[in-house]
């Protein structure tokens, strides 16, 4: 967008010009502040135009972004008249202005059924679809020490097998970055692991100390501390994520009654995608 501000001056005089003198707390969006050759602007238009303005300009004060709003539709409608008076407006203006209305009244009515109420009932049937039968999802707690040959790692397994304890044996020995908590990498779901790594867990008995295990890394010896099942969400904190799924349900349902009670011809077979490309169609 051009920087519209750069005729605030002008545009002040043209307001002024116009008479324009309205108790504030009687304005409405339907309000006439201003007109050019007969053409009335409102409130309204100065509000819409400002909420499509881009975010570097929403921090303006309000009394600089006024004026340039109001030079801006000043602008644009004396271009507007000029061309529709005294130029042919190239076909695709008004293919453009069809396209716009369209999505514009899509985007209301999208929004009219999103904002409708969501009931607490059905909320709680579509947690109870989407998680009451989740299967149990298994999750592990162990700790590992991390070195570089497997010879090292055989090493260590007979110091543990001796008795020596885990998370201090890591402190003394580990190379990997959770060795200062004893190796301790807290708890962790299938696929969040190198998958060596991974399949020596699920094999693994808890309290038990594994063979070398090799990945990317270098050559772990793990400990298995605990293992569970991962909760479910609770409904609270699915809440949001279900009423947004609804939601769209909703646009979706009301989209397909409102083809079924259409009449709709479909483009025939044999038209060719790629004439979309072909702009040179709009000025035959």
């Amino acid at each position: 967008m051009r920087n519209f501000l750069a005729a605030t001056a002008v545009s002040a005089l043209m307001v002024f010009s116009a008479g324009v003198s309205l108790a504030q707390d009687a304005l409405t969006a339907d309000s006439v502040i201003a007109t050019v050759n007969g053409t009335e602007i409102t409130l309204g238009h100065v509000i819409v135009l400002r909420s499509q303005l881009p975010q570097e300009y929403q921090s303006l004060p309000d009394d600089v972004l006024f004026e340039g709003i109001i030079a801006q539709i000043i602008e644009q409608s004396l271009l507007a008249d000029f061309a529709e008076a005294n130029a042919e407006i190239p076909r695709e203006v008004g293919l453009a202005l069809e396209n716009e209305r369209r999505a514009l009244y899509a985007a209301v009515q999208i929004e009219e059924i999103a904002a409708r109420d969501v009931s607490d009932e059905a909320i709680q049937a579509a947690y109870d679809e989407q998680y009451g039968n989740l299967p149990a999802e298994p999750e592990f707690n162990a700790s590992h020490i991390l070195v570089e040959t497997e010879e090292e790692a055989q090493a260590l397994i007979v110091t543990l097998e001796g008795g020596a304890d885990f998370a201090e044996l890591a402190k003394e020995k580990s190379t990997g970055p959770s060795g200062p908590s004893g190796g301790e990498l807290g708890w962790f779901g299938l696929g969040m692991m190198v998958e060596p790594f991974e399949e020596a867990v699920v094999d693994m008995e808890v309290g038990a100390i594994s063979a070398p295990v090799n990945t990317q890394f270098g050559w772990h010896v793990l400990i298995l501390n605990e293992t569970r099942n991962k909760p479910a969400p609770t409904l609270e904190e699915t809440r949001p994520a279900l009423m947004d799924g609804l939601r769209q349900a909703a646009v979706e349902a009301e989209i397909a009654a409102l083809k079924e009670g259409a009449d709709i011809s479909p483009p025939e077979d044999g038209i060719d995608p790629a004439l979309m490309r072909d702009v040179s169609l709009l000025s035959k």
